[in-house]
């Protein structure tokens, strides 16, 4: 009998770098329409789950792009965030269920990952005017759609470390 404490999650599998993203995309386009959404994802919830799950209903696959460290920092939470590292909140999104492939982008947004994957659908939490976005007209512009999903009522990242904080 092998010893499979030693090993990897399978899940870890679902990481890959940003070179790797463009080529694994292209191979999950047969499993349907590429869905793409992204962001620090610094502690997750229900809220997340969901989002997570109604995102990738909306094609075959689903790819999260988190937010790098010195990204998520220079998104204004506070200076002590995010509270986990880019490695382990990838490790947390690709152990879910809905989630088909996870990359990193450093810049402050994502629209040079998106050039470059060229997702189907791109999906965002109901807070945004998909209208307003740059990302938006990058994925219209070649025959892609963008949706917004409204937010799980009483959800929120930064609710709950101020709710911890405060005992």
């Amino acid at each position: 009998m092998t010893d499979t404490t030693l090993l990897p999650p399978a899940f870890l599998s679902k990481l890959a770098s940003r070179h790797d993203a463009v080529q694994r995309v292209a191979a999950l386009r047969a499993q349907g329409p590429v869905v793409f959404t992204n962001g620090v994802f610094d502690v997750l919830h229900r809220g997340h789950a969901s989002y997570l799950a109604q995102a990738r209903s909306l094609g075959g696959s689903l790819v999260v792009a988190l937010n790098s460290d010195a990204s998520a920092r220079r998104l204004g939470k506070g200076p002590d965030r995010p509270l986990n590292n880019e490695l382990d909140r990838a490790a947390l999104m690709a152990a879910l269920e809905s989630v088909s492939l996870v990359t990193w982008f450093d810049e402050d947004t994502p629209l040079e990952l998106i050039t470059e994957l060229r997702p189907d659908v791109l999906v965002k939490g109901g807070d945004y005017d998909m209208g307003k976005l740059a990302e938006t007209q990058v994925v219209l512009a070649y025959g892609g759609r963008a949706q917004a999903i409204p937010f799980v009522d009483g959800y929120s990242t930064t609710a709950l470390v101020k709710k911890i904080r405060q005992g």
